[in-house]
């Protein structure tokens, strides 16, 4: 009589057993593997931008009025929000963020494959998935950026779609797309498994309203017409690359190459039973879907890679368990071979960019004043954070201004391809907050003063140079500036 309602709690017994064990490992090799991020003081301009825009909300400002991006609003709000508890001089708290972000995913990934393949194949998931994360640039990897935060995201996106959790997968993506418009490429495998599941009626009602609940609250949080123009309709000339094409090229290959050595143990096995692609559509429409958003606006930085290792590690752990033992433990030692590799690369490679950041900053904040409003020409809108200065416009970049975002080294930059309306707002906030100090860091690139002519204009007549540092070139105020 005993026997029969001993079962399932033996069940629970081993599934607890089971995550008591695996939780605390994938935790502490998230930590490993996020160790150099906390090395340096800021990775890249993506981290920079993020955290003047957070300071700046913090002071009072709307986003998509009184600072702009061409992002969604959940990073800046994680950054506001970390920044508010733990104070802004430091991005230590959003990069603890980050490590839970991908202990999060790693956890979600172990749990989509224990439920699929087994007890073995959950493990593999989470180790292969953590040890395959920073496969890249360091400063693409090891970033507390956009793309980390998508990550958790989408596999949970998956993991309420596999068990037919449809308002719950719908928010997922929506909170996937406000990390980061590409992260909204997960819908595809998701609806696939409703598709698969046999109720796509009332399943798609459920998924469509869970997607938009979210969405629509995050634009009447910030401003409706400002939301839709800065994610969706004022993004044209930022997804053209007419003029860049081997600059792109090169780009798109170079990190690809990389990337391909990180997954050094996962390639072979997931060639070796590619005809293994019908048991797991799913899986393969979320790479194909990822690899979509990784070309969306042809520009190929290395951390849009990163939507690529959740599907990448799934696949690879539905292809080891059908190979000999020897191969699961290969494909392991393997990628964690790599995995130490770039954890060096994160952990002594120079950084130039942060240097030049730095210094400049050091300038900037001796010639002002804590309350002086300033003007950074350039694309590293951290020079703002490091000088503990505000800007003098909303546009913390050129790129906004110039087309210059994504680095483009073609013809199509300049004052005729900034955003729409964007040099009459500038004009006027310059004319409303004229700044204390002026820093050309353009060193030579397109987008120049000598190239603008309103900004070459603006400079010469009200400023004069009174420093350079590093190519980078400081005006102040003439008298009668």
């Amino acid at each position: 009589m005993l026997a029969v309602p001993l079962a399932p709690a033996r069940a629970v017994t081993t599934r607890t057993a089971y995550w008591v064990r695996l939780l605390p490992a994938l935790a502490a090799l998230a930590c490993v593997t996020r160790i150099p991020s906390f090395v340096r003081p800021l990775w890249n301009p993506d981290e920079g931008y993020l955290a003047v825009q957070a300071r700046l909300l913090a002071q009072g400002g709307h986003l998509y009025e009184t600072v702009v991006d061409r992002k969604p609003p959940l990073v800046p709000w994680l950054y506001e929000a970390a920044f508010a508890l733990c104070g802004s001089g430091s991005l230590a708290p959003v990069r603890v963020l980050a490590v839970l972000a991908q202990a999060l995913t790693a956890v979600l990934l172990a749990s989509l494959a224990r439920r699929r393949w087994g007890d073995t194949a959950g493990r593999t998931a989470g180790v292969l998935y953590l040890l395959v994360s920073v496969g890249l640039n360091p400063e693409d990897a090891q970033a507390a950026t956009f793309e980390v935060f998508i990550l958790p995201c989408t596999a949970a996106a998956l993991w309420c779609a596999d068990r037919g959790r449809w308002a719950a997968a719908g928010t997922a993506v929506a909170c996937a797309f406000l990390a980061k418009q590409t992260g909204g490429a997960v819908l595809l495998p998701v609806a696939w498994l409703l598709h698969r599941a046999g109720t796509p009626r009332a399943g798609a009602v459920r998924l469509a309203a869970g997607f938009a609940l979210p969405v629509g609250c995050a634009a009447l949080a910030t401003d409706p017409a400002g939301f839709l123009f800065w994610t969706v309709t004022g993004s044209a000339a930022y997804a053209s690359f007419t003029g860049s094409e081997l600059h792109v090229l090169g780009r798109c290959l170079v990190n690809t190459a990389v990337l391909a050595v990180a997954c050094a143990g996962l390639l072979p096995p997931v060639l070796r039973t590619l005809r293994t692609a019908r048991v797991a559509a799913d899986l393969w429409l979320w790479l194909a879907a990822s690899a979509a958003a990784v070309a969306a606006g042809f520009h190929f930085f290395g951390h849009y890679y990163l939507q690529l290792t959740p599907p990448a590690a799934l696949l690879a752990t539905a292809a080891l368990r059908l190979l000999p033992r020897e191969r699961l433990t290969a494909a392991v030692l393997t990628s964690a071979g790599c995995c130490a590799l770039f954890l060096t690369w994160g952990l002594f490679a120079p950084r130039p960019e942060l240097a030049h950041a730095q210094r400049l900053a050091a300038a900037l904040a001796q010639r002002t004043a804590p309350t002086d409003r300033v003007l950074v020409w350039g694309m590293h809108p951290e020079t703002y954070w490091l000088a503990g200065r505000t800007p003098a416009t909303r546009y913390l970049t050129a790129g906004l201004l110039t087309n210059y975002s994504g680095g483009r080294d073609g013809p199509r930059v300049g004052e005729a391809y900034a955003v729409e309306g964007a040099w009459q707002v500038f004009r006027a906030e310059l004319a409303a907050h004229a700044p204390a100090l002026v820093v050309d860091d353009s060193r030579g690139r397109p987008y120049a003063p000598a190239h603008v002519p309103t900004l070459n204009r603006f400079l010469a007549s009200r400023y004069e140079e009174v420093g350079r540092v590093d190519g980078a070139i400081l005006y102040a105020r003439t008298p009668h500036g």
